[in-house]
């Protein structure tokens, strides 16, 4: 198989629904605000990378963040189902498969699905049904889906534009309120004895389904004698129907003026604002997600410090109505801190047909990872339940400056990333114990600085690019890169595939991969730009294979490949044709020694197994400045990846 890269550079590669009536218990939580990420206001947005979270001990026994907070909240919603993808040979396959049900815009644009809370908890302004512009694959809109820009992935617009959860809607039990917020009620105290004897309401007011007070004015005269009033609200029907007025007060010699707080807002059918909390109306989520599989499977990318709430709803599989299987998320490889949310059913949870999970992650240490469904593994691997999430440094938050040992001293005064040996200087406060569990250890100094930091060699850069990315925290700007792209490698075996859809029993023994899948792509499909579509059973094209593997480079740049093989029984091997593969990570792990020197290497293949991941950059740049910009820029053209296995 054969495949192509061109320079500006592209560079090619070769490569569960049985509808429940009434028993839906779908479920999609995306809160505002956590215990570790307590301000809702700043967790719409990835912050600069300053100094360490400062932590101190809350209400409850809990550590909170007291400032310097890091990260933000990330959410995204994906189907558990089926559906069909095209194989080289041209026909249809079937698949039990993951599939977007949030992030749609994004995910059409070739851009992970992860979408902030306030992205996330938009809810779709209409009714959510198919032809519906955001749940129409655009096979039959005037508007083609072919908009994805392999030269700039997200730079190409879609036809529509909302990323929130699909199927989110306010909770049923918060009544409507007049648009656009209520009326606030009115009302005249009566006094009498120096006191306030009863309240008259005036005006009852609307919309008033949450905690309401009642304020009167103090009296005057009486100085320190004086004692203001105080009493509470009886809500009923939206309206204010009472004021008990469980303190008179003291030295009211005139009528005080009294004042109610506005109506909390409600739900209303142009703004859910006040009542979302996780309902979903579940004829939106079928709608959408019945056949709506996808291989790879929807892409995640989070950073590092965030929080990552993931939603599983299992829409079941419609061309199987005899299969009762449930579903998972394993992240395999992924250092969870709890196994509840590991994906391994013995050890967790399984999520059933017509039901929901939302799976929780402190973001871990950066790097390419993947994950896959954890039930019958083998077969549901095998049928396309794989797909891939990243993890990208504190590095490309920390301000740019104009020498790498400035820009490193929030990362290395940070416990949980830093990595310290002696000699270190002002980075390490206490020099006679080095790190010996050092994640990514910095480069081997020469000596430390007069700021505390390192002096890097002259090989690597010694000036950040603002406006470059990082695989790793690597403090010397050897993982830098201009582009990623996630590269899904896989088997297929067809009659595999085809048993399993004509209810026949599926010998595992026999199963044996026949295709080379690069993002669900085998020769010719890895050289056409664009998802590819295939006719389902329901009458209408689905765009099960959204991710081309044609690589843009730009000219003199740098291209991130994060490879994932997720085989169940082959080895499969990559290689490259005049363009270097530099691996600078393995396996999540950025390739560096204890004692921080670097461990990459150049290669021409790569050869992986199911289950490990590899972090390659190629890079379009013969000669390279001591500060990373491009003297000799390679010549442009088509270069060629492809698989020597035959």
């Amino acid at each position: 198989m054969t495949s192509r890269i061109v320079n500006t550079f592209v560079l090619g590669l070769i490569g569960c629904a049985t509808l429940v009536a009434t028993a839906q218990s779908f479920r999609v939580q995306c809160p505002t605000s956590t215990i570790t990420h307590p301000n809702a206001a700043n967790n719409n947005s990835e912050p600069t990378y300053t100094a360490p979270t400062v932590q101190t001990l809350g209400s409850g026994g809990y550590l909170t963040p007291s400032s310097n907070v890091n990260g933000a909240v990330k959410c995204q919603q994906i189907s558990g189902g089926d559906g069909y993808s095209t194989m080289a040979n041209g026909t249809q396959t079937f698949m039990f498969s993951f599939g977007p049900l949030s992030g749609l815009a994004d995910i059409a644009a070739g851009l992970p699905g992860t979408e902030y809370p306030n992205v996330f908890n938009a809810v779709y302004p209409g009714i959510l049904q198919p032809g519906d512009p955001a749940a129409t694959d655009g096979s039959t809109t005037t508007t083609p889906y072919n908009f994805f820009s392999n030269t700039n992935p997200g730079a190409i617009t879609p036809p529509f534009s909302w990323n929130g959860a699909v199927g989110l809607i306010g909770d049923p039990d918060a009544p409507p309120i007049p648009t656009p917020q209520g009326v606030t009620a009115t009302g005249t105290a009566v006094v009498a004895g120096g006191g306030v004897e009863t309240v008259t309401i005036t005006n009852p007011g609307s919309g008033y389904y949450g905690p309401t007070t009642v304020t009167f004015s103090p009296p005057t005269g009486c100085g320190s004698n004086c004692l203001t009033a105080g009493g509470t609200v009886t809500i009923q029907g939206g309206q204010v129907v009472s004021v008990d007025v469980s303190n008179t007060g003291i030295g009211y010699t005139t009528t005080p003026t009294v004042s109610f707080s506005a109506p909390t807002t409600g739900c209303t059918l142009s703004s859910q604002a006040g009542c979302i909390d996780g309902h979903v109306d579940p004829r939106q989520i079928m709608d959408v997600g019945v056949m709506n599989g996808n291989i790879p499977a929807p892409l995640m990318a989070i950073d590092e410090d965030d929080e990552f709430f993931l939603t599983l709803s299992n829409v079941g599989m419609i061309m199987r109505p005899d299969l009762f299987e449930q579903h998972t998320v394993h992240f395999h490889g992924y250092p969870n801190a709890s196994s509840f949310y590991d994906g391994v059913p013995d050890a967790s949870v399984a999520i059933n047909i017509g039901g929901s999970f939302t799976y929780y992650y402190l973001a871990p240490d950066a790097g390419t990872y993947f994950f896959h469904c954890h039930i019958t593994p083998p077969e549901h691997l095998q049928m396309g339940m794989v797909g891939q999430i990243y993890v990208r440094p504190r590095q490309n938050r920390v301000p740019p400056s104009t020498t790498v040992n400035a820009s490193l001293l929030a990362q290395q005064a940070d416990l949980r990333t830093a990595c310290r040996r002696p000699g270190d200087g002002g980075l390490n406060p206490v020099t006679s114990y080095p790190d010996i569990l050092c994640t990514n250890p910095m480069p081997a100094s020469t000596g430390a600085n007069p700021s505390g930091g390192f002096t890097t060699s002259s090989a690597s850069p010694t000036t950040p690019v603002a406006t470059k990315m990082y695989a790793y925290n690597d403090g010397d700007g050897s993982t830098a890169y201009d582009l990623e792209y996630p590269i899904q490698i896989h088997g297929f075996d067809p009659n595999f595939h085809y048993v399993g859809m004509t209810f026949n029993p599926e010998m595992f023994v026999d199963m044996k991969d026949k295709f080379f899948l690069l993002n669900g792509r085998s020769y010719p499909d890895t050289v056409t730009p664009g998802p590819l579509s295939t006719e389902s059973s329901d009458g209408r094209s689905h765009f099960a294979q959204p991710l081309p593997s044609i690589i843009n480079i730009p000219d003199g740049g740098r291209a991130l490949l994060r490879l994932s093989d997720l085989d169940v029984q082959e080895m499969q091997t990559l290689a490259s044709l005049g363009i270097p593969m530099h691996v600078i990570g393995y396996n999540a792990k950025l390739l560096r020694d204890q004692e921080g020197n670097n461990t990459d290497y150049y290669t021409n293949s790569i050869t992986l197994g199911g289950g490990e991941s590899l972090d390659v950059i190629l890079d379009a740049c013969t000669t390279r400045a001591t500060n990373g910009s491009c003297t000799t820029p390679m010549a442009k053209g088509t270069y060629y990846l492809f698989t020597p296995q035959l």
